[in-house]
């Protein structure tokens, strides 16, 4: 079976351009340097999964033309990666059932903390644990089931966070890593098309510079890998003349197949 995967967002928390700035990139003019908040679409016969809902999801949605997803997975709790959690709503509205979300109990419990007004029942408004029913990872590593889908997981962290990578068939999205062990590789054993973040080449605390990202890519062998989570000092195509063929930017409306199941 072919799934798709379909890039809503690739830009670094700001996104791209950055408020009141005024570089060669928030600047260009270049489609590929108009970069909304890292967020994805992965669809798989007939179901559609997202994958983060950042502050730009109601934009990302209209944009797309999603209107029935079928569910939400989530892989940490920045901001960028969730701030548009309420807006997730306008389905529950419109099914009255609770919109599934899968996710770590470490990503549950940070939810209700971040997000505490949300819990809370408000006249006839149902709460957010009324509109979403969530579905947590047991382990730090391993599969599991969604939906009907069967997809791995695995766990690193960044800046103290613990971030979930998540693997789809010949498919992995590892998003927001720094620190990480060689689980991280094992979990990755066989995939042929990667999306990987890098934020810059100048080093980072929290993110891949864009060369450790080549050196995580090869170490995975995926015949294709995309970059995302990029920020304002990454041109597009600048920096593709940098990178091997095979390791490539991604950019907002970006389309990957990939082979899942048999």
């Amino acid at each position: 079976m072919i799934g798709k995967f379909l890039f809503l967002g690739t830009s670094a928390s700001a996104g791209i351009p950055v408020i009141g700035c005024k570089c060669a990139v928030c600047t260009s003019a270049s489609p590929y340097n108009q970069r909304l908040r890292p967020a994805g679409l992965v669809q798989i016969g007939g179901k559609s999964l997202l994958l983060d809902v950042g502050p730009d999801f109601r934009q990302q949605a209209l944009k797309y033309k999603i209107s029935h997803p079928d569910g939400l997975i989530l892989t940490h709790t920045h901001y960028d990666h969730i701030a548009g959690v309420d807006e997730l709503r306008a389905f529950y509205v419109r099914s009255k059932k609770p919109f599934p979300c899968l996710l770590s109990r470490e990503s549950l419990e940070e939810l209700r903390a971040r997000y505490a007004y949300l819990f809370q029942p408000i006249g006839d408004v149902p709460t957010l644990s009324a509109q979403l029913a969530f579905q947590t990872l047991e382990e730090e590593v391993g599969n599991t089931e969604f939906l009907g889908l069967k997809l791995g997981y695995m766990s690193y962290f960044q800046g103290g966070m613990k971030v979930n990578g998540f693997r789809f068939g010949d498919f992995a999205y590892v998003s927001d890593i720094r620190e990480y062990d060689g689980t991280v590789f094992v979990a990755l054993k066989g995939v042929q098309k990667l999306v990987l973040s890098a934020l810059r080449e100048a080093p980072s605390k929290l993110h891949l510079t864009l060369d450790e990202a080549v050196a995580f890519a090869q170490k995975v062998g995926a015949k294709e890998t995309r970059l995302t989570h990029v920020s304002h000092s990454v041109d597009h195509e600048a920096i593709n003349r940098k990178l091997p063929p095979a390791i490539q930017l991604g950019y907002d409306g970006l389309e990957m197949e990939f082979r899942y199941g048999n």
